[in-house]
């Protein structure tokens, strides 16, 4: 199970240091450890991840341990301000692959009033189930940041992202990856929806979070493959 740990997300002092510390201040706290259905590559002791304090997940509870050091003003809690979700124009950006993800995008923006936009890599993965499986492990190990076909000129204009995709190896497409590194996200509000197949969210959202470290991230939608019978009322709650 993963535990909120105290410290904010954010780059360590590379310093020799005594009683080390993390960041004094940031937009996302750590949370660290997993459970028996999460890759080996999550569950290293280096490995961190990042969310808003008011992120809530059914696998993620609190590291009950005193801090080893009190704060000036000796409370034991850190917390900042979250930002309300915002009420400016909308962009819907998906990627899909298998067809779940687009209709999900289709339905959300059958419902309201948002531009929409489908990410599609210049070189397209495999049409084989099997062999795109690999292909995505290999973005990933890689880190790779595939081309695009889409470019958005007047990214400025939205306020509200909503942002679809699969879950690929617990985490995100490495387009997504390529969509949020080209666009400045300072300010704005990111609500993820993704398509899986058992293992919800993932590290998605840590994914998203350390590629947008200035945005706010609004409360997700995780659908089983394409929904099935309850996707409608899902959506609209």
């Amino acid at each position: 199970m993963n535990e909120w740990c105290w410290d904010y997300y954010g780059a360590y002092d590379t310093s020799q240091t005594t009683d080390p510390t993390g960041a004094e201040k940031g937009t996302r706290h750590v949370y660290r450890g997993g459970g028996w259905n999460d890759f080996a590559k999550n569950m290293r002791s280096a490995y961190r991840a990042a969310g808003q304090a008011d992120m809530k997940s059914f696998n993620l509870g609190v590291r009950l341990v005193r801090n080893a050091k009190n704060t000036p003003d000796g409370k034991l809690t850190a917390k900042e301000n979250v930002k309300p979700e915002k009420e400016g124009k909308v962009l819907i950006a998906y990627f899909s692959w298998s067809g779940n993800t687009r209709d999900i995008a289709h339905n959300i923006d059958s419902r309201i009033d948002a531009d929409i936009v489908e990410l599609t890599p210049v070189k397209p993965y495999s049409t084989d189930y099997n062999t795109v499986l690999m292909e995505a492990q290999e973005d990933q190990h890689k880190n790779a940041r595939p081309e695009l076909n889409e470019h958005i000129d007047n990214m400025e204009q939205y306020d509200i992202i909503l942002l679809g995709y699969p879950n690929w190896w617990a985490s995100i497409p490495m387009p997504i990856a390529t969509f949020l590194e080209s666009y400045d996200f300072s300010g704005k509000t990111i609500i993820p929806f993704c398509s899986h197949g058992g293992g919800r969210f993932g590290q998605s959202l840590t994914a998203i979070a350390k590629l947008a470290p200035d945005s706010d991230i609004g409360e997700g939608l995780s659908v089983h493959y394409s929904g099935g019978s309850t996707l409608d009322d899902d959506i609209s709650e």
